[in-house]
């Protein structure tokens, strides 16, 4: 019996792939549920519209700004300027001061503000909200000890925009899109292909005169059709059934879709041609690419919070620049010219997944 058990574990020691599946993994797991699995937020870049810098305006962006929830990202000078900025992206909330705040205060015993939030992710925006409101509210709360208990009152009105009833299946929809395109494509064809090494007939076909893109070309072409048809399938369940709008171009938004269906199946060739089993090409699959995409894309957890170490991971993860176009083509129905920079970064990730695909498969011909 002990010499079956010492032999087990000179197995397990001598098979990296065992250990790093042992003690790797949960590793990396505790890490990222450590960091990146919350949904607090910090460093949300906020925008101020105070119409009446005064005193009191200053004072109250002085408390939001020295909390570690939130970074000015700029003064705006008119309403006009609100939506602009949401539509680039570059906000989560802007914080609408109205005129003569300071002498309303003082004179009525009461004041308004505004708080605009995006909410095409509705848990971010209520956090936010909270977060906004209870500062604000701290300090009425103080400043009213201190003059000796005046009765102060702010008005605090919330603007939810791109989804005003905070459905929550407005932000699991461009995950769940992400994801499935993500798993049917690269995966799929990943473990499609190394099957073929596996069982010795790409060999075969590879010496055969077909050409190897052709061969390529014919076991990539139906997961590219059923990955289409499942885009389709989500699209119109999650508009007649769920309610979810499609304020974009759709044209554009299948477009798109085309791209970063093209982008996964050049990752699944790529990941074929670096394993050796339809075990290791699925394991590749999962733990480089879906629970990455889950967890760092910003499908279900904010990217602003966590460290600057998975940051930078998250912004080499495909999955993150889609999302940003699905919710800006669905949500905010804008066009081309407000993501063409994320459009640009898949494309790049396709053709050098294709060049590295076809370099390995060069290399194995050789």
């Amino acid at each position: 019996m002990w010499a079956f058990i010492k032999k087990e574990f000179l197995y397990i020691f001598r098979d990296y792939r065992t250990m790093l599946i042992l003690f790797g993994m949960p590793l990396v797991m505790v890490m990222l549920f450590g960091f990146a699995i919350t949904n607090d937020i910090n460093n949300a870049h906020i925008a101020i519209l105070d119409n009446s810098k005064d005193v009191v305006t200053r004072e109250i962006t002085r408390k939001l700004l020295s909390s570690h929830y939130f970074i000015l990202d700029r003064y705006l000078k008119s309403d006009k300027e609100i939506k602009p900025a949401f539509r680039k992206g570059e906000i989560k909330e802007v914080v609408v001061f109205e005129k003569d705040f300071a002498k309303k205060i003082k004179t009525e015993g009461k004041a308004h503000v505004q708080l605009i939030l995006d909410a095409s992710d509705p848990n971010t925006a209520n956090i936010l909200y909270s977060y906004t409101s209870g500062i604000i509210n701290t300090y009425v709360f103080r400043k009213l000890a201190r003059e000796g208990g005046i009765p102060l009152r702010v008005n605090i009105q919330n603007t939810m925009l791109y989804n005003k009833e905070l459905k929550s299946v407005y932000m699991f929809v461009p995950g769940i899109i992400t994801v499935i395109l993500m798993l049917v494509s690269a995966m799929m064809t990943s473990i499609s292909i190394t099957r073929e090494k596996e069982l010795g007939t790409m060999e075969a076909l590879l010496v055969s005169p077909v050409k190897p893109g052709i061969i390529i070309l014919g076991k990539v072409i139906p997961y590219v059709v059923l990955s289409f048809i499942n885009l389709i399938v989500i699209l119109v369940l999650s508009t007649f059934v769920f309610g979810m709008p499609i304020n974009g171009s759709v044209a554009l938004l299948l477009g798109e879709s085309l791209l970063f269906l093209f982008m996964s199946l050049s990752l699944g060739i790529l990941i074929s041609t670096v394993s050796k089993t339809q075990q290791q090409a699925m394991m590749l699959s999962m733990f480089a690419l879906m629970l990455p995409t889950i967890l760092l894309s910003g499908f279900i957890f904010p990217i602003e919070n966590m460290p600057v170490v998975l940051k930078l991971l998250s912004d080499i993860m495909p999955g993150k620049w889609f999302i940003i176009i699905i919710k800006n083509i669905m949500l905010k129905g804008i066009g081309i010219t407000y993501f063409w920079k994320e459009t640009l970064i898949i494309l790049f990730m396709t053709i050098t997944f294709v060049a590295l695909s076809i370099k390995r498969f060069s290399i194995r011909l050789e």
